[in-house]
């Protein structure tokens, strides 16, 4: 094994940048010589080696930016140290130049399938192998530039995934408790963003102890712009400050009430579609529950339909849609009321789960969730979403996950919630 060495920085070769080491592998003295000297006139820092395993070994120690290597040589050939050279560059990526006879298209594929980037025939053109050397300087330079492009995406994306697990967190927040009891009623909430974050939300809030509210949201689009948008509205709907709550006002002694569902619909629209910056909408489904009566009193806002579920099983869906929120002023909304007795149930969900995509083609659809709901009967409060949405899991496309976020609230009234 030898090694020689030359100042590049008096040779004023094109060797200046990214091609400064070349090794040269044959088993012949004579080509050794010959090519060693054309190199090192370039101003190439040059190494050699006889034999395919001196060069490997060679290899370990310092990875050169340049291979010429003769392919027919005893023991170990051209092509198996091409391979074996390939399979410990690892990051480090060094242009490979295989001198040969061979001309035919075969054998040539086969070079290229070992991880040769060129061929230059033997005996060697100065002119062309200095061509040769021109051109894996510059992929060489490419390639380096690409990898260091790399580095910074793969840190903008690492502080990004930083950032959006934070944010998830904090999304998260804005749920901090799956379950509450309210006198004879007990409500629960399940949310299952798609990605870090995501744009369903669902909330409860009872500072009035003769009812409470709930709500289920789902902004349009995904991600964080979306998130961002819950992040708002939850502040309008939020249970820790009733005053800032645009669903609760004050009676005459102070005590909060719940305003009727379809104003809290047009208060938050008329919030949302005079801000010209925001594009987003959002749909939402809205109630009141007197927690004496039994009595619902809801909004739909071009949500999906609530369920009700009743104490013997039967099952129905109710509302007609209606326009969501925030995409034009001075809409109106029309309540939905019914009464919900001791074993009821109603649940409010988003559409990510009545449009999860099925293994046969098509969407679960609201028939679909009637039946998923059936199979979950016999469970309550969070034992119920948690089993709703696995079964949902169970539907999807094999290897498949879901595409939409997930939410849904639950409200189970009487002495059996």
């Amino acid at each position: 094994m030898h090694s020689e060495a030359f100042d590049i920085t008096t040779a004023g070769s094109p060797a200046s940048a990214p091609l400064r080491r070349v090794l040269i592998v044959d088993d012949s003295p004579v080509q050794l010589k010959i090519l060693s000297v054309m190199m090192k006139r370039w101003g190439f820092d040059v190494w050699q080696a006889e034999s395919g395993e001196e060069a490997l070994e060679l290899c370990r120690q310092v990875m050169p930016d340049a291979v010429l290597s003769d392919w027919m040589m005893p023991g170990m050939d051209g092509l198996e140290f091409c391979r074996q050279f390939r399979a410990m560059s690892g990051d480090s990526y060094g242009y490979f130049i295989l001198l040969t006879s061979k001309s035919e298209k075969g054998e040539i594929a086969r070079g290229l399938d070992a991880g040769a980037d060129d061929f230059l025939t033997k005996p060697v053109n100065a002119d062309e192998l200095r061509a040769r050397m021109n051109a894996g300087g510059r992929i060489l330079s490419m390639q380096r530039e690409l990898t260091r492009t790399l580095d910074q995406l793969r840190q903008a994306y690492d502080a990004i995934d930083r950032d959006l697990r934070q944010a998830r967190t904090i999304q998260e927040a804005l749920v901090p408790e799956r379950s509450r009891q309210f006198g004879p009623a007990q409500v629960s909430l399940l949310l299952k963003p798609c990605g870090h974050v995501g744009g369903d939300l669902v909330g409860m809030f009872g500072p009035n102890p003769s009812g409470l509210g709930v709500y289920s949201i789902d902004v349009s689009g995904h991600g964080i712009t979306s998130a961002l948008m819950t992040a708002r509205v939850a502040g309008y709907l939020g249970s820790d400050f009733p005053d800032q709550n645009i669903a609760l006002a004050r009676d005459a002694t102070g005590l909060p009430v719940y305003r009727p569902p379809e104003e809290v619909a047009l208060r938050l629209n008329d919030r949302l579609s005079a801000d010209p910056g925001v594009l987003e909408y959002l749909t939402m489904a809205y109630l009141t529950l007197d927690l004496g009566t039994g009595r619902v009193t809801l909004v739909q806002a071009g949500h999906p339909p609530p369920l009700v579920i009743r104490a013997d099983g039967a099952m129905h869906f109710i509302g007609d849609g209606g326009l969501p929120i925030g995409l034009i002023s001075g809409v109106s909304y029309a309540p939905i009321e019914i009464t919900l007795h001791d074993g009821d149930r109603l649940l409010l969900y988003s559409d990510g789960i009545t449009e999860t995509e099925l293994p046969g083609g098509g969407m679960l659809n609201q028939q679909g969730l009637a039946e998923l709901a059936a199979e979950c009967l016999d469970a309550r409060g969070t034992e119920f979403l948690d089993d709703l949405y696995w079964r949902l899991s169970q539907r999807t496309r094999p290897g498949s996950v879901l595409s939409d976020d997930v939410s849904a609230a639950l409200v189970e009234f009487g002495t059996r919630a």
